[in-house]
């Protein structure tokens, strides 16, 4: 995995070339909470297929359109904001994607992520009060 935390850092890697085929990109902290109100994850996926790639799957808490294409994970819950296991990858992490199953998994035991989960913190984002007060119903 490589993760990324904000989308301004993976649009940068992905000009940088700094991802290669096979990797699976992670956006978290992208849902209704942590960004908060669960913008569309359209440019990002955007630039992965303008960028040429084949085989580099995007997953996030995030949302995505109909207008999305590419091996691409969305809506993840329980998101990261909230405590969610997507917060836990780090990167050099394995995640196993088996469509035909329907199975998303990344190679950590229950207690790694735990252990992991007890000292993530989401990016800081300055918000507006009412961005807040929208945060607050979701956590």
């Amino acid at each position: 995995a490589k993760v990324f935390y904000t989308e301004k850092d993976l649009l940068d890697a992905i000009e940088a070339r700094d991802i290669v085929e096979g990797d699976v990109v992670v956006l978290p902290f992208q849902g209704p909470a942590g960004a908060p109100g669960m913008p569309e994850m359209l440019t990002p996926t955007d630039a992965i297929m303008g960028a040429g790639y084949q085989k580099v799957a995007l997953i996030t808490d995030g949302r995505f359109s109909g207008g999305t294409s590419g091996p691409c994970i969305g809506h993840i819950e329980m998101e990261a904001y909230n405590g969610g296991a997507l917060g836990a990858i780090q990167n050099g992490d394995i995640v196993e994607i088996d469509i035909p199953n329907r199975t998303l998994t990344v190679k950590l035991s229950d207690a790694e992520i735990k252990e992991r989960l007890k000292t993530v913190k989401a990016p800081e984002r300055k918000l507006t009060p009412l961005l807040e007060s929208y945060r607050k119903k979701f956590t």
